[in-house]
This record gives C-alpha cells, sequence and structure tokens, in this order.
C-alpha cells in the first residue's frame, strides 16, 4: 500500500499528458460527438496550446516562484507582438527621409528630459528652487520633445497611411521580396523577449515595492497603457489599422500545392494537395512550437532545481526571513519578474507569426490574463510541468465548450416551443458557456486538487 502511494503522484504528470495527446489524436481522427474529424483543426489547436503553455510558464516562474502577482499579462505579450513588426516587416519606403529620425530625436529629447529631472532631484538641494528648476525642466523639455516628434509623426504617417504609414522593420528583402526573408520573424522572438523584458525592468522598478494586490492593480493598469499606446501611435504599427502579412519562418500553402513533387507525395498518402499543404504549415509551426517549449521547460526545470530555484521558494514563502538571511529579496523579485516577462514576451511574438498579422485590438485581458492565471492555478502553480498541462489542457476546453455548449443548450431547449422567449435566450446565450465553463473548471479542481493536477513537490 506505502508503495502504490509513493508512486501516485510521480506516475500523475505522465498519464495527464498521456490523455491530452488522446484528446488531440481524437480531435484529428475521430468524427464523433464533440471531436471534428480533422487534423487541420487538431493542429490549430495545438498550436496555440503551444503558445499558450510557453506564456503560462512564464506566468509560473513569476507566481509559482515568487508570488508575484502580475495580471498585466496582455501587455508583455503584445510588446512581443510588436517586435514581431519591427523585426521581420520591411521598412517603408522614404518613411525615415520623412520623419523617422525626427522620431527618434524626440524620443531621445524626451528620455533626456527625465534623465535631466532625476538628475535635479538627486542634485539639488530641497527647497523652492528645486521645484522651480524641475517645472522648468519638464515644462521646456516636454514642449521641444512634442514639436520634435509630433512632426515626425505627421510625417511619416502621411505616407500611405491607406497601405503603410509607419516606419516598417529591419527586413532586408524591402516590400518587393521580404517574403523570402522569413528567417526575420524567428529573429523577432528573442527581441520580443528582449522588449518585454525591458518593460518589464521598468515596471519593476515602479512597482514591485507595492503590496501583492497593489502591484496586481498596477501591472494592469501599465499593460492598459502599453495597448492603448499600441492602438494609438500609427507611426509604430499602424494601430488599429494592423498589420498584416507577415513573413512566415514556414512554407506558404501555395507553394506547397504549385510544388509537382508534393503533389505527388500527396497524392501518394491518399490526401488532396490543399488538405496536405495545410496540415503542413501547421505541423511546421507545431514543431518550431514544440522545440522552444522543451527548451524553456528544461532551464526552467534547471532552475527550478538550483540553489537559486531553492532560494527563489524561500523567498516566496518568508520574505523576512530570507532577507534576514542576507537575501536581497527586491533584487530578486526584479530578476524573476523581468524573466516570467520576457517569456510571455517570447510566446507573444511567436502568436503573431502564427496569426501572420498584429491586431492590437483584440488584446484583452480576457485571453491574454484570466486564461493564461486559470492554466497555471488549473495545472498547477509552482510545477512547471502542470503549468504547461494546464496550457494544452484549458486551450483546449476553451476551444471545444463552443462546441459543447451549442449541443448541450439544443439538448435543455429541445423541449421547448421554437416561439418561447426562453429558448430563444437561451439559445442566444451559448457564447457565454466558455466564461461559465472555466469558472467552474477552476471551482472543481479548487475543491478537489487544491493545488493543481500537477502539484509542486
Amino acid at each position: 500500500m506505502t508503495q502504490t502511494t509513493t508512486q501516485t503522484p510521480a506516475l500523475r504528470g505522465p498519464i495527464l499528458f498521456a490523455l491530452m495527446a488522446i484528446l488531440f489524436i481524437a480531435e484529428g481522427s475521430t468524427s464523433w460527438g464533440i471531436f471534428s474529424g480533422s487534423w487541420n483543426t487538431s493542429l490549430g489547436i495545438l498550436n496555440m496550446a503551444l503558445i499558450s503553455a510557453i506564456m503560462a510558464l512564464g506566468v509560473n516562474l513569476q507566481w509559482g516562484y515568487a508570488g508575484l502577482f502580475n495580471i498585466g499579462i496582455m501587455g508583455f505579450v503584445a510588446l512581443g507582438g510588436l517586435a514581431t513588426v519591427l523585426v521581420s516587416m520591411p521598412p517603408t519606403p522614404g518613411a525615415w527621409s520623412a520623419g523617422g529620425f525626427r522620431i527618434i530625436a524626440g524620443l531621445v529629447l524626451g528620455a533626456a528630459t527625465v534623465v535631466a529631472t532625476v538628475a535635479v532631484q538627486k542634485n539639488m538641494a530641497k527647497g523652492h528652487m528645486r521645484t522651480l528648476v524641475t517645472l522648468a525642466v519638464l515644462t521646456v523639455g516636454f514642449v521641444v520633445y512634442r514639436f520634435v516628434f509630433d512632426g515626425g509623426v505627421a510625417a511619416v504617417e502621411a505616407i500611405n497611411p491607406a497601405v503603410s504609414g509607419h516606419l516598417g522593420g529591419l527586413n532586408p528583402g524591402g516590400v518587393e521580396n521580404y517574403r523570402a526573408h522569413g528567417y526575420m520573424t524567428i529573429l523577432a522572438w528573442p527581441v520580443g523577449a528582449l522588449l518585454a523584458a525591458g518593460a518589464a525592468w521598468i515596471v519593476g522598478k515602479t512597482a514591485l515595492g507595492l503590496r501583492s494586490d497593489y502591484l496586481a492593480i498596477a501591472t494592469l493598469g501599465i499593460a492598459e497603457i502599453i495597448i492603448a499606446v499600441m492602438k494609438n501611435e500609427d507611426w509604430m504599427a499602424r494601430g488599429v489599422k494592423n498589420v498584416i502579412g507577415l513573413p512566415r519562418p514556414v512554407p506558404y500553402e501555395v507553394d506547397l500545392q504549385n510544388s509537382a513533387s508534393f503533389v505527388d507525395r500527396a497524392a501518394a498518402w491518399g490526401i488532396d494537395p490543399t488538405t496536405a499543404s495545410t496540415v503542413t504549415v501547421k505541423l511546421a509551426y507545431g514543431l518550431l512550437f514544440t522545440g522552444v517549449l522543451i527548451m524553456l521547460l528544461v532551464l526552467a526545470q534547471l532552475s527550478l532545481n538550483s540553489p537559486w530555484g531553492r532560494m527563489m521558494r524561500a523567498i516566496r514563502d518568508n520574505e523576512v526571513a530570507a532577507s534576514a538571511m542576507g537575501k536581497n529579496v527586491t533584487k530578486r523579485h526584479l530578476q524573476i519578474f523581468i524573466l516570467g516577462s520576457a517569456i510571455c514576451g517570447l510566446a507573444g511574438a511567436m502568436m503573431t507569426t502564427l496569426d501572420g498579422q498584429l491586431t492590437p485590438g483584440t488584446y484583452n485581458p480576457l485571453r491574454y490574463t484570466f486564461l493564461i492565471w486559470v492554466m497555471v492555478i488549473v495545472g498547477g502553480s509552482g510545477n512547471n510541468w502542470g503549468a504547461a498541462l494546464g496550457g494544452f489542457l484549458i486551450w483546449f476546453l476553451w476551444i471545444k465548450v463552443e462546441v459543447i455548449g451549442a449541443a448541450l443548450m439544443g439538448y435543455v431547449t429541445w423541449p421547448m416551443p421554437d416561439a418561447w422567449a426562453l429558448k430563444s435566450h437561451l439559445m442566444e446565450s451559448v457564447a457565454h458557456m466558455r466564461l461559465l465553463s472555466m469558472g467552474v473548471i477552476l471551482l472543481l479542481v479548487l475543491r478537489f486538487s487544491p493545488r493543481g493536477l500537477i502539484p509542486e513537490r
């Protein structure tokens, strides 16, 4: 009896991952019940589940390792998507000469104003003179910054606004041949991580001293600021007009369909070229994303079992005791906050690559904060494998609940006459089944497995 009890926790993870694999296989091969019987659908869900697992892994580093309550995940994911545009898209012809350098000069002047203000506050003695000098520096710096910056923005956004109207990126292929340089999209992934890490450093320097509930409010507000900037600064990534047609690191379906050898191989397998091409592209994305997830899981596990990981958990469990032992709690919190945010930025860049477009209007807290937190809690906070499992499970259910909800509501309302207002109301409420189901799943897990499906050891 004792031997069975000790082995059960070790077997739980592999069994749960095997069950998830069965669900994806059933989705691709079985047309029964909630399953579509389409490998296109199964791989599409799997690719977003892989990206969601990476986001959950980043949040698990912050919460599971250090107890940092970050609900600004959406902002760091969006910065990763922005990096994909800034790196992989071609430069807009004439944008830099028209106003690009003026925009950069304006940003430098704005940063110089902040630095000068800090220097005045540090070097001058308290009193009316320091206040006056500070106000003068801020006023003059702001006026000069806006004069230089606004002129550059207007010039860039005036360049063919229906198609471009932004600076573009660093793709060397130019407007005519940028799609041939798909590797630039992969190069954008670490850049997205660095961009999110830089933002996390700024946020951490100002907000990590707050108590957990205030930290949550601060990070949510900063995420909303990031989204607002991306929506309104057209010169950066076209704002709400979106950037489409991002280059791919994998082949295009039309190119595969025009390849005689690929068509012959598809015919040999008894698959039509259109289906074969879409499945091949999604499978290629899946292999890329799986490689990244495995690499991050290995690194996360190594860090968790290292002295650094044990120190982080000691700080999480008792900050006062860890500080008394000489650990710099604030520095370590900043460190883990930057690492977790960088992983979220990496996932955001990968997601934008998969979508092939950047749409700032679609970033919302429900999808990119609440759902990621559900993944971490359900999977098991503090356990990297649990966070990854939560990413797979919750995203699969998030997609399939739409089908389940419609079928369930159809059974519930079947005896009702079509003229009943209640039946119409219930059928129109099917879209809200997703939110209801996530709440029910979360409550069930917290009731029967409060530490998650794969708890922290």
